[in-house]
């Protein structure tokens, strides 16, 4: 805890909330996954670059995340970037 100290909260938004309903409404989240659209609708609301997860299940899965993506673009919402750690960093190379 001490490491997130300092770190502002993002502020919660009424659009949030709206944003994660019409996720859940896509049908490609089972009903006990509403803390993960919760999760992905907070960081396209507030624009944030980047989603880093472990979350494979829910969030960084390739089979989910394109119909999330159609449904931010057809909305004008920011589409954020949402993979896990290693998807960000690429592979090591003996090159580096």
């Amino acid at each position: 805890m001490a490491v997130l100290e300092g770190i502002p909260l993002l502020p919660n938004a009424s659009e949030i909330e709206e944003l994660a309903k019409r996720i859940m409404s896509l049908r490609v989240l089972p009903d006990k996954a509403q803390v993960d659209a919760l999760h992905i609708a907070s960081v396209a609301h507030h624009e944030i670059e980047y989603l880093l997860t472990w979350n494979c299940k829910h969030i960084a899965n390739a089979k989910i995340l394109p119909r999330i993506y159609d449904l931010f673009a057809e909305l004008g919402v920011y589409i954020p970037t949402i993979c896990t750690p290693e998807q960000l960093l690429g592979e090591d190379t003996e090159d580096g």
